[in-house]
């Protein structure tokens, strides 16, 4: 999940709900927020009995992977994303479309209004991930926590990238810079801002696949389906050969790559058919 956050275009939401622990995660995110408030508000007592209900054994190993990965990859990412973005954008490209497909099982029944509600959100983030905005210089701690605060809800949902958030935000190169340089006032600040966004979010995600969850699968499907304009290998450059992920303009694909950049998306579908079938066997477990 880790890994996948530090990708504009890829959530790792969608890792968790392809390995199964999707329910779970935001359950126990649930269950902390509750906690927290009851801290907010004084009572101790309370935020202490919540946090026992928390599964820690569950959570501790999760986070510090994800952590641990964003730590360790951020730099070797951005660099591979620098110079080699056909191959990366493929490979991503085709785990988000075959965890479409995977995912559609979640959705108890496809009927009319659910295949409906699909198409518009995948229509919708389409045209929304068009947008985006030049990165901001300097900025202060305060865009900062925002940023976190809102990067930190699409991080968790799958089809929404978190990086790509702060893409749009113009906070992608001043977040994984701080990261990458170990500069731990802003990092820090991120991460206040992250707490406080998940444990807002968390509360209403969870009410909301508790009652209505074929009906937000279907919507987050079609959010997944989307976020592949992000990851198409090929946008419109700023001049002949020029490739980056956060561009959005799509362009046409360069026959001399088409090969390699198949291969890529392939084995990272089957990756994703092993990954959800593992999950299932989790879940039936």
């Amino acid at each position: 999940m880790g890994a996948a956050d530090v990708v504009p275009g890829v959530s790792g939401g969608t890792v968790a709900l392809l390995l199964g622990i999707y329910d779970r995660l935001i359950s126990n995110i649930r269950t902390g927020a509750g906690a927290l408030a009851h801290l907010v508000r004084g009572d101790v007592k309370g935020a202490v009995t919540r946090l026992g209900k928390v599964e820690w054994m569950f959570l501790i190993p999760l986070f510090a992977g994800m952590g641990l990965a964003v730590v360790v990859l951020v730099s070797w990412i951005r660099t591979q994303v620098e110079h080699h973005p056909v191959e990366v954008s493929a490979v991503f490209f085709g785990f988000v479309a075959a965890s479409v497909f995977v995912a559609a099982r979640e959705v108890e029944r496809w009927d009319p209004p659910r295949f409906a509600i699909a198409c518009v959100v995948a229509v919708g983030a389409f045209f929304a991930l068009g947008l985006r905005t030049g990165s901001i210089d300097d900025p202060g701690l305060h865009l900062v926590f925002v940023a976190g605060a809102i990067a930190i809800c699409a991080m968790i949902l799958p089809g929404i990238s978190g990086a790509f958030i702060l893409l749009m935000l113009g906070m992608y190169d001043p977040i994984t810079a701080a990261v990458d340089e170990r500069e731990l006032a802003t990092v820090a600040v991120f991460g206040v801002g992250a707490v406080v966004g998940l444990a807002s979010f968390s509360t209403l995600l969870h009410w909301l696949l508790d009652r209505h969850r074929s009906t937000i699968m279907a919507a987050l499907i079609g959010l997944m389906a989307g976020s592949l304009r992000v990851l198409w290998p090929w946008p419109v450059g700023e001049g002949e050969g020029t490739h980056a992920l956060e561009n959005v303009e799509l362009g046409s694909p360069v026959s001399g790559e088409i090969a390699g950049a198949a291969i890529g998306a392939v084995v990272a579908a089957l990756v994703v058919v092993m990954l959800g079938e593992l999950g299932r066997r989790h879940q039936a477990h």
